[in-house]
């Protein structure tokens, strides 16, 4: 028989309680005892919604306190050097992903460390801790998560399939430790393979039958070495264990990459909702025993499936295989994707029809036990539910609220001119120059100021209708007058109105625009305790209305320094939304583009000298594989650029980016034209700012000081070497000194702390260039 399974679940929580535990014994109100008690409860709570649906491969070991990369290297004793003083492993393991600084007291002394570097995982909005190797690395096994939580699950009466990060791809994310000379990770295999044999084994004394290994690295461009490294990895891995193994890829297509694992695992899954066309590849490649994990329900997005389509697929393999060697699943781990819709009650009541096209993760386990039924029983057994979901399919393809006339129209007719600014940059910065007159070395933040429980709190009664519109208006216009006179106290150059008004840099967008809902608990992790509420793009997107005029003006009105506009950016505004999947993510772009263009015309028109239009998305769209990357840049520089052109050179336009590797797409960077782009680098050490230097980029560049994701406060020191090894690749002239990211997570005693240190930074630099 067909088996329904599934590759994870969010272990955030039906409603983010391990957020909210977390960041509890971060602040000291409960004890890791109390944590521990806090996200058991979540995990069983997680576990027996999968059973009740109906799974019989429940996923456990997936479950995570900060980010399972940074798990895996802990549990298998990758811990840099500056770390290992930290006794307390939990103490150790938060450190390692957030950093961590304490005064010296009468018993221990000060503690100061930063957090590793954090990437995005794939092209996904997840971001995930960069583990760090040492060329003599030393791997043992300690406190392995996936045998905890398969124990904890199988004393509760459930079972599962354990999930684990898999050793090629562990390797291969990671990076040379600081103070080492660079060399290959993947060289490390040999001395990791024996401790991933013991895991396993560990694993199948407990009782699992089953183990979900994750390679997700087996879709990206790969060498022959790393193709060579999985071969040897699984070939070692059978020869030493007998559990049975399911490698996992997700998130594109595997192409040859698997040809030299695939003997030697009993399962590989395949993303068929991003690479449907590698069914008919992969089905000869397997052996009489080997099962196929098929990947039908996107794990990543919110839209019900197609499960006619999916059904068919799934019988065109057991066609072939057989239906004891098919497994049914989602594209990718459900982490990826909200608890329930269950939650959503404004959408059910206000907007019944968006909800019937809607599928949460609860509700992506009921389709994958539907078409798992269905091919077994056949489709009387399921026809209610196919009745139901081909309505709504049809409902959705037809619906007025899907298409805007006016929204096609425009966007079929842009003028070429449109596209780009008139003059280069040098013409430009002349002019801005000339009205903005800034010193050597500007400074700057990126756009938000810490939303503290007061903003938090107003912003809520607000929304509940217990604080007049007028009166919250005058709390927002209060808050913006604070950070102002902030920023004019502690001596910065452009300044920002703070965005207190703002609950998220895409939600409060797209609240402003036609094509926008919005869930109430459709919450997603984005890094460590951090999550994310995901608008949904389901129709044309076009502006209601201004959307940041009121507010920046009035934040202008209150001091003679430069303001900035703050937008974000057409390919985020896509991007960190759950985006439409019924027409192309080109269409979607330009359509948010010409609605940003209209208000950064509007901004121009207000008085406002600066506008910055962020884009930390634009990397993390970019395909997995290159042979992709031409088109996506083309259209997605477009739609920056269209955003961002209808203003004068005197008008200074800036973008943000963060988390970003830019070196092997930096002609596109160049290619958005803005006159001031800050970047993520307080992290990346100099390999982000070679690559400026090397292509002799010419417009002007903030990259970041100090890491804004971590609590810690860096020193002048820390700070000014930051900037001299700016200076060693970017023109004086041209170098900006700014945060790396927004500050609304911050609390204000480090982020003043912070930016004070990061002026008295500025003053020496100037007084050393004078």
């Amino acid at each position: 028989m067909v088996v329904a399974t599934n590759l994870g679940f969010p272990y955030v929580g039906a409603k983010r309680e391990l957020k909210k535990s977390v960041e509890a014994f971060w602040s000291g109100k409960i004890s890791s005892d109390e944590l521990k008690t806090a996200y058991q409860k979540i995990q069983e709570t997680n576990w027996n919604v999968q059973k009740e649906q109906g799974i019989q491969h429940i996923p456990s070991g997936e479950f995570t306190l900060y980010d399972r990369v940074l798990d895996t290297a802990q549990q298998f004793n990758v811990i840099p050097t500056r770390y290992q003083h930290i006794q307390d492993p939990l103490q150790q393991f938060f450190a390692m992903g957030r950093g961590i600084q304490k005064p010296a007291t009468a018993t221990s002394e000060k503690v100061d460390v930063p957090a590793q570097e954090m990437k995005k995982w794939f092209d996904t909005n997840y971001h995930f801790i960069v583990p760090e190797f040492e060329p003599t690395q030393e791997f043992k096994l300690q406190a392995p998560r996936a045998v905890e939580q398969y124990k904890t699950a199988k004393a509760l009466g459930i079972e599962t399939r354990p999930v684990i990060v898999g050793p090629v791809t562990f390797l291969h994310l990671g990076k040379t430790a600081k103070g080492f000379e660079e060399f290959d990770t993947l060289s490390l295999l040999p001395k990791l393979l024996p401790v991933y044999i013991e895991l396993l084994n560990q694993l199948q004394a407990a009782g699992a039958e089953w183990v979900q290994i994750d390679e997700p690295a087996l879709i990206f461009d790969l060498p022959a070495n790393v193709k060579s490294a999985f071969e040897e990895a699984y070939k070692t891995i059978k020869a030493a264990t007998s559990i049975k193994t399911l490698v996992a890829a997700y998130f594109g297509r595997v192409e040859d990459n698997i040809s030299g694992l695939l003997p030697y695992v009993n399962a590989i899954h395949l993303d068929l909702v991003r690479a449907p066309e590698e069914l008919d590849t992969v089905l000869p490649l397997l052996n009489k025993d080997q099962v196929l994990s098929l990947g039908l329900v996107d794990g990543r997005n919110i839209w019900i499936n197609n499960l006619g389509n999916s059904i068919k697929l799934a019988q065109k393999a057991v066609a072939a295989l057989g239906s004891d060697r098919v497994f049914i699943a989602p594209s990718c781990s459900l982490a990826h994707a909200p608890f329930s819709t269950v939650f959503e009650k404004k959408i059910a009541e206000k907007n019944p029809e968006l909800l019937s096209w809607l599928a949460f993760s609860v509700e992506k386990t009921k389709e994958i036990v539907t078409i798992a039924t269905a091919v077994n029983q056949g489709l009387d057994a399921v026809k209610d539910t196919l009745d139901a979901n081909a309505a709504a399919l049809e409902s959705r393809r037809t619906s007025a609220q899907t298409s805007n006339p006016q929204v096609r129209e425009r966007a079929s007719k842009i003028p070429a001119a449109d596209w780009k600014r008139p003059d280069v940059f040098q013409v430009r910065e002349k002019a801005q120059a000339e009205k903005l007159k800034l010193p050597l070395f500007p400074t700057t933040t990126i756009g938000s100021f810490p939303q503290n429980k007061e903003i938090r709190v107003a912003r809520q009664k607000f929304n509940k209708g217990e604080l007049s519109a007028a009166d919250y208006d005058a709390f927002i216009k209060g808050q913006m007058k604070f950070m102002v006179d902030f920023q004019e106290r502690i001596g910065l150059d452009v300044f920002v109105h703070g965005e207190p008004e703002r609950n998220d840099m895409v939600e409060h967008f797209g609240h402003l625009l036609h094509g926008y809902d919005f869930t109430e608990n459709g919450w997603v992790v984005s890094y460590g305790s951090r999550c994310v509420k995901p608008p949904v793009i389901f129709g044309d997107v076009s502006r209601r209305g201004p959307m940041t005029i009121d507010e920046t003006v009035y934040a202008q009105s209150l001091t003679k320094k430069p303001m900035k506009g703050m937008l974000t950016g057409p390919v985020t505004m896509m991007k960190w939304s759950f985006v439409r999947d019924d027409i192309t993510l080109n269409e979607v772009c330009t359509q948010i583009g010409l609605a940003l263009r209209d208000e950064v015309v509007d901004l121009e028109s207000a008085g406002i000298p600066c506008i910055q239009v962020d884009e930390p998305a634009i990397r993390e769209g970019l395909p997995i594989r290159r042979a992709d990357w031409d088109a996506y840049l083309e259209w997605s520089v477009a739609c920056f650029r269209l955003s961002t052109s209808g203003v004068r050179n005197e008008t200074q336009i800036h973008t943000h980016m963060c988390y970003s590797d830019f070196n092997d797409i930096f002609d596109a960077i160049a290619a958005l034209d803005a006159d001031v782009i800050t970047i993520e680098n307080s992290k990346s050490d100099e390999k982000l700012l070679k690559i400026f230097a090397t292509k002799k980029y010419l417009n002007a560049i903030g990259p970041g000081t100090y890491d804004i994701h971590s609590p810690r406060v860096p020193s002048v020191e820390e700070m000014s070497q930051k900037v001299s090894d700016m200076l060693k690749f970017i023109p004086k002239e041209l170098l900006w000194i700014n945060p790396d990211c927004g500050l609304k997570t911050r609390g204000w005693p480090e982020t003043e702390a912070a930016l004070i240190n990061m002026i008295e930074v500025t003053k020496r630099f100037r007084a050393q260039y004078a």
